[in-house]
């Protein structure tokens, strides 16, 4: 009954809410790294970002003003991420917020000697914990060329919110029950103490050194690597790439390969 019920809604959602075809080509020909996809995964992406957006606000934030197709850019890049799992990830939030620009988010905490301490730094974006999801706007177009920009801010974000369906974002999202935690403990562990070494000791990097901050930001900043330039993390690391296709249940590297060189 339940089932039946939920389907229900989902049709009469789908139905009323469509997002119009040219509106969808439009920002799907802006992100390139979408071209990759078959046409029954676009089919179902496309079905997947009109419930995103009927569940999710987007806003506005110091003056910007939210147009319909940066609505749809960043429900793409949202839903990539879930496209076989399930939407009941993202629950939890309500909006995403959306800046002008870079913005300083003014965090202040109390260390344990009682000093309390204020964050000033600029931010592209932040995933705060059972909060909102908070993107500057530039940084969410640097995405469309990605060997310019080596970033997809969207995709970074969300994998925080995916990670954080667990608690904190610590590298370890909530892995399905054919997945053995131990070995995706034990392969992310050794990939992120591989990469911090490269960059402590100053090696050039083509992935991001940004990974290096911590497991969670490995996470995201490999998420983004998977989706946005899949051959990069298989040449890397290739373990890890094999735990993120399970995970994720997409073969981007493969999809990739097979665009490149048809049967």
């Amino acid at each position: 009954m339940f089932d039946a019920l939920r389907n229900w809604r989902r049709r009469r959602v789908l139905a009323a809410s469509a997002i119009p075809d040219a509106l969808w080509r439009d920002a799907l020909e802006t992100l390139p790294f979408l071209a990759i996809c078959t046409e029954d995964e676009l089919a179902r992406l496309r079905d997947l970002c009109v419930l995103f957006l009927n569940a999710k606000g987007i806003v506005g934030a110091r003056g910007h003003v939210v147009t319909p197709r940066q609505r749809v850019l960043i429900a793409q890049q949202a839903c990539v991420l879930i496209l076989n799992l399930d939407l009941a990830l993202y629950d939890g939030f309500e909006n995403i917020v959306v800046y002008p620009d870079e913005f300083i988010p003014g965090w202040e905490w109390e260390d344990e000697a009682g000093v309390v301490h204020r964050n000033d730094e600029p931010l592209a974006g932040e995933a705060m914990p059972r909060g909102p999801v908070i993107l500057s706007w530039p940084d969410v177009e640097a995405a469309s060329d990605w060997h310019a920009s080596g970033m997809n801010l969207v995709v970074h974000e969300f994998a925080h919110k995916i990670d954080m369906a667990t608690g904190d974002a610590n590298g370890c999202p909530p892995l399905p029950p054919d997945m053995p935690a131990a070995e995706w403990t034990a392969t992310l562990a050794a990939a992120f103490d591989h990469f911090a070494a490269r960059v402590h000791r100053g090696e050039h990097t083509a992935i991001d050194p940004y990974a290096a901050e911590s497991p969670g930001e490995f996470f995201a900043v490999l998420s983004e690597v998977f989706f946005s330039d899949p051959s990069l993390l298989v040449v890397d690391y290739p373990r890890v790439y094999a735990q993120f296709a399970r995970f994720y249940r997409q073969d981007p590297a493969a999809r990739a390969a097979l665009l490149l060189d048809p049967i």
